[in-house]
């Protein structure tokens, strides 16, 4: 009996395949490590492997192919938004060789990869069936990574997001389930029917499913699990999911609206998504002013951020999208960056989530200051960082599309926000003695990896790549 795919098949799938094996190579080095040697070893192999899968997914942009059937697309489209998902994956690889009981990073690396396999699929999918496989391997993985270490707040921010995130796919499931109804068929391809756009029973399916990637994006109202989850994950854990989560979610939410949607049903069924956005851009930065923890704040700010992605989308514009991917990569090596830098100032524990351990960082390590600096630039959108062009080029987009009051919103936000980092940015330039705090640890891949955000950031400022052959296929 012969399989029904053929070797292009296969191929479309080589980049998650690398990774999915990298996860297992990383299990069976462990086994013949050493104790003192473990930590690095499980690193590298990861890394390696995560920097393979990123290769052979650049070297299909440009390529189209259904694969199986078309439930899993090959695309530029595709390419991007799984690049983003592999730079996020090495940044808090990174991050492990910092934090964490070095007799669990095998583990907990192999576990992030196979996370990563999940959003990765959630990029390319094309029908209910890929989105829902992509959307529980990268969840499942994530429940267990944010529960993985021996701290309450760490099993607390588990099982909180292990109820949360159940129920939320609960209405994903649902309303796949009637939009197969409606529709007779799972592939995206088949929802553009115009004749859809009078079944109350395809809009009751869209709006069920939107509700599930709502909450994976933390849009309000269901944003309420963000900031807890991220201070109770461990540190390398919360960048991935600041990063990987919402790449993958927001894969799939563009491929739905451009691409899978009757162009009737379109501005009836988005319309509260626009307003859930508007009102994220607020509530996410005002929630940031109040917090104490680096986590936290970086979980609200997540909130805001993702409302401004969404502005971009909100004119369903091939230029829209471009801006919205080149934000979402800015915002991939501002948080990463940021991350990496609480990283560095941590010691055995996660010293470097607290606010209060920033005081005076400028004459401890002026380096790290500089570099945390930028980023908090970046993510009030000021000059001279890929954060001020991306709001810029935003803003040009919701207002050539017709959406005013979101580009007010945007702005409204973006003032707000400046408040909430400017008072890290504060803290760091202190100079009372009583700022002075003992030096942790030189830590080089948490110093490497805040130094190529630092410049990364900077340099996308001045050289904006946004590639054009990125509008989303379904067939």
């Amino acid at each position: 009996m012969t399989l029904p795919f053929t070797g292009a098949d296969w191929s479309a799938i080589l980049p998650v395949s690398a990774i999915a094996v990298t996860a297992l190579a990383v299990l069976i080095a462990d086994l013949f490590s050493g104790r003192n040697d473990q930590r690095y070893v499980s690193i590298a192999i990861a890394l390696l492997g995560t920097i393979v899968g990123g290769i052979l997914a650049a070297r299909q942009f440009g390529q189209h192919h259904d694969a199986f059937f078309g439930g899993y697309v090959v695309g530029g489209f595709t390419t991007v938004f799984q690049e983003i998902i592999v730079i996020a994956t090495l940044g808090s690889l990174v991050l492990y060789g910092a934090l964490g009981p070095a007799q669990r990073i095998a583990g907990m690396t192999a576990i992030m990869l196979w996370s990563a396999c999940g959003a990765m699929l959630m990029a390319a999918a094309a029908n209910l069936m890929m989105i829902f496989l992509g959307l529980e391997l990268l969840s499942l993985g994530l429940y267990a990574l944010c529960g993985a270490v021996d701290r309450r707040a760490s099993r607390e921010s588990a099982l909180k997001y292990l109820i949360l995130s159940s129920t939320a796919t609960g209405f994903l499931i649902f309303g796949s389930a009637l939009l197969f109804g409606a529709t007779g068929s799972i592939r995206l391809a088949d929802f553009v029917n115009p004749v859809l756009a009078m079944n109350p029973l395809f809009w009751l399916g869209a709006g069920m499913f939107l509700i599930g990637l709502v909450f994976k994006l933390s849009l309000v109202p269901f944003h309420t699990w963000t900031p807890d989850v991220f201070q109770g994950a461990p540190l390398p854990v919360t960048a991935f999911m600041s990063v990987a989560t919402k790449a993958g979610a927001l894969a799939v939410f563009a491929r739905f609206i451009y691409a899978a949607l009757p162009a009737d049903a379109v501005q009836g069924l988005l319309l509260p998504v626009w307003i859930v956005a508007g009102i994220s851009m607020i509530a996410g930065n005002v929630g940031m002013l109040a917090q104490h923890d680096l986590k936290r704040l970086l979980g609200y700010s997540g909130v805001a951020q993702i409302g401004y992605i969404l502005v971009a989308l909100a004119g369903g514009t091939p230029l829209g999208l471009r801006y919205a991917l080149y934000y979402l990569a800015a915002y991939a090596f501002m948080n990463l960056g940021a991350f990496a830098v609480a990283a560095a100032i941590s010691g055995d524990g996660e010293e470097g989530a607290d606010l209060e351990n920033y005081r005076g960082l400028a004459r401890r390590r002026p380096w790290l200051a500089a570099a945390m600096t930028v980023f908090l630039l970046a993510l009030a959108g000021l000059p001279p960082t890929a954060g001020f062009l991306g709001k810029i080029l935003i803003l040009a987009s919701s207002v050539s599309a017709g959406y005013l009051w979101l580009a007010a919103l945007l702005i409204i936000g973006t003032a707000i926000s400046l408040y909430a980092y400017a008072k890290v940015i504060r803290l760091m330039y202190e100079t009372s003695e009583g700022a002075r705090q003992a030096l942790e640890p030189f830590v080089p891949l948490a110093w490497a990896s805040a130094a190529i955000c630092a410049v990364l950031v900077v340099a996308m400022t001045f050289y904006p790549l946004t590639p054009s052959n990125v509008l989303p296929l379904v067939r």
